[in-house]
């Protein structure tokens, strides 16, 4: 499932880059920005800690050749700040909760 989020929110990024008529705007949008960074530190941990982790294991049991990367696992709490943005979002119309809540 890690897999799946990781590959979708990289897909929306590059789809949102893509809609940029400037690709320069992209870096002027501090949403954006803040989204990317999420992004790569979700991929960094998902897809390049794991290789790097699996490449300098040692053989021992435990693939403990990284040492503890947690502090990317707390890192990734930065994506629940998206929520904010849907809950601004949410107070400023009204009507789209109630249509939420109709669904």
């Amino acid at each position: 499932a890690e897999h799946f989020f990781c590959l979708y929110f990289t897909f929306e990024r590059s789809m949102r880059f893509g809609a940029f008529e400037k690709k320069c705007n992209g870096l002027r949008d501090a949403w954006f920005v803040f989204d990317s960074l999420l992004v790569a530190t979700m991929v960094l941990e998902t897809w390049l800690m794991t290789t790097i982790m699996v490449i300098l294991s040692t053989g021992d049991s435990a693939g403990t050749g990284m040492g503890n990367a947690g502090i990317l696992r707390i890192a990734r709490l930065l994506r629940l700040t998206r929520m904010m943005r849907m809950a601004r979002l949410l107070r400023a119309m009204p009507e789209l909760l109630i249509m939420i809540k109709g669904m």
